[in-house]
């Protein structure tokens, strides 16, 4: 009866180590882009929640509340920083990650890096 020797088992053993090590931060780094793709489709959601208010009210809004059936993800969280009837600014956050994504529409101020209206920036 033949097996596998001492050294055939310890180089599957580093083989299979190596393989692990490449593996796991790539999972991480998938993760770390759903929890952005989270943030930037609530704030897209929001885009058109504010138009919709506008639509109705003739200004936007920065209660989340006031937007009929605006939910944002679990574990995401939006606060409306600046809301006249030219424009607004936002901002979201995730539980899970230290990064947040903003975005401006109309004559808002700049917030963080998002300087260009509509278009969603994270940092």
């Amino acid at each position: 009866m033949r097996g596998f020797t001492l050294i055939e088992l310890l180089i599957v053993v580093v083989i299979i180590g190596i393989l692990v090590s490449i593996a796991i931060p790539k999972f991480a780094n998938t993760k770390e882009k759903a929890y952005l793709t989270q943030m930037k489709s609530d704030l897209r959601n929001l885009e058109t929640a504010e138009e919709a208010f506008l639509f109705d009210s003739l200004k936007y809004t920065s209660s989340l509340a006031a937007m009929n059936n605006f939910k944002t993800s679990s574990d995401v969280t939006i606060t409306i920083n600046t809301a006249t009837a030219g424009g607004w600014s936002a901002t979201a956050v995730h539980s899970q990650t230290p990064i947040k994504c903003y975005v401006i529409n109309g004559n808002a101020a700049p917030l963080g890096p998002a300087n260009q209206e509509g278009k969603i920036a994270c940092q």
